[in-house]
């Protein structure tokens, strides 16, 4: 893609402002509980710095509400996890845009994190104002956020529209590199994976797929809104009947590229203590709840991933966390993993599936991006994106 990256700039001496995504899980406490995107920012921090800039990041956390500084929203805890990370104290600067020359203390080398940007008014709504006077506090901006990159913000958009060099960082590029590789120049046969709960939330995702892949596996709550339209039997299974009309156009448009489940492993309720039982699709009885691909559906769809060149994952096949109800998740996992295709994952649900069954280091990429990623999928422009693309050009 069309646009600058960090290793293009020369850093020796400059403010270096980095966008990152640092919103990480916390407990009650406010201690994190997994620092993965503290860690995937590391490498462009670390290159900064090496480059001997003056390193300020920021990040957002939570949905705080504008102008309005609190505690539980506070960068803090980053800050502190960033120092142990660097081995070097990371200072937390909480009134970094009114707040008068800060920067004129910073030295080659040194890391500042700014907080959580969303306390900024205008931030959300990608205030040109606000943009500006970010962009006055640094010679070169970096956005390495790509989880946030399908969002319009001062800091992912209007900042890179007015500082005077604005460029991608390392985890952003790696990002679109990856998924570029995937979609747009794949190696076919290119297969991808859908599945959740809810048709409507992937439903342009799906239409947009089905065009460029030569196999749509669909999964989970999508699966059986599928099955519907197929004129299956679902009994009680989370599906939306509303949505039958735009799977049953998909089906008849794209003929066999979307293979349907023939068995399920189903169960009379969802919980820990459920028998699960195995069926064929047409035998599944008016109170019964689908929780899993079956066996013989998994075998066809392995035999397709074995096969593939490309490999796009997101979501899991079946309500994986209550292990009765896990193996076509898991099975799909190592058949992934197993394959020599290039893969790439992306999805909350799905980086959760790829760390309980153990395949993460055999994954081809794994995104850092949930809406982001999901976008891209659709072939939606990322605002983020885009205004980088355009400074290159420009």
């Amino acid at each position: 893609m069309a646009f600058k990256r960090l290793t293009d700039v020369e850093l020796a001496g400059k403010r270096v402002f980095i966008r990152a995504d640092l919103n990480v899980p916390q407990d009650d406490r406010g201690a994190i509980t997994d620092d993965t995107r503290i860690r995937a920012s590391l490498p462009g921090i670390r290159q900064a710095i090496d480059a001997g800039g003056l390193v300020m990041v920021t990040s957002h956390l939570g949905r705080p509400a504008e102008g309005q500084w609190s505690e539980a929203d506070s960068l803090a805890p980053v800050a502190a996890r960033l120092s142990e990370l660097l081995d070097s104290r990371v200072p937390l600067i909480r009134d970094w845009v009114e707040g008068g020359k800060w920067w004129d203390s910073l030295s080659a080398g040194q890391v500042v994190l700014l907080e959580n940007c969303r306390f900024n008014i205008g931030e959300k709504k990608n205030s040109d104002e606000l943009g500006q006077k970010m962009a006055r506090l640094c010679n070169v901006y970096v956005n390495d956020a790509f989880g946030t990159a399908h969002r319009a913000e001062a800091t992912t958009h209007a900042i890179a529209k007015y500082a005077a060099v604005a460029c991608a960082g390392p985890l952003l590029a790696s990002e679109l590199d990856a998924l570029g590789k995937a979609l747009a120049h794949p190696a076919k046969p290119l297969v991808a994976i859908v599945a959740g709960a809810k048709v409507s939330t992937k439903v342009s995702v799906l239409t947009h797929l089905v065009t460029k892949v030569d196999t749509l596996i669909v999964g989970g709550g999508i699966a059986n809104t599928f099955i519907l339209a197929a004129g299956g039997r679902i009994g009680v299974s989370l599906a939306e009947p509303g949505l039958v009309g735009e799977a049953q156009g998909i089906l008849d448009a794209f003929p066999g590229k979307v293979p349907i489940p023939i068995d399920a492993v189903v169960a009379k309720e969802l919980s820990a203590n459920a028998t699960p039982t195995l069926k064929a699709i047409a035998d599944i009885d008016p109170d019964d709840m689908i929780l899993d691909i079956g066996p013989q559906t998994l075998l066809a769809l392995e035999a397709l991933i074995a096969k593939a060149g490309t490999i796009v994952w997101n979501g899991p096949v079946g309500v994986f966390e209550i292990d009765a109800f896990g193996e076509g998740t898991r099975r799909l996992a190592r058949a992934i993993a197993s394959s020599p295709a290039f893969s790439i994952a992306g999805g909350g649900d799905t980086l959760a599936a790829i760390t309980k069954y153990g395949v993460s280091d055999r994954i081809g990429y794994i995104s850092t991006g949930g809406g982001a990623f999901l976008e891209f999928l659709e072939g939606k422009p990322l605002p983020a994106v885009e205004i980088l693309k355009q400074r290159a050009e420009g």
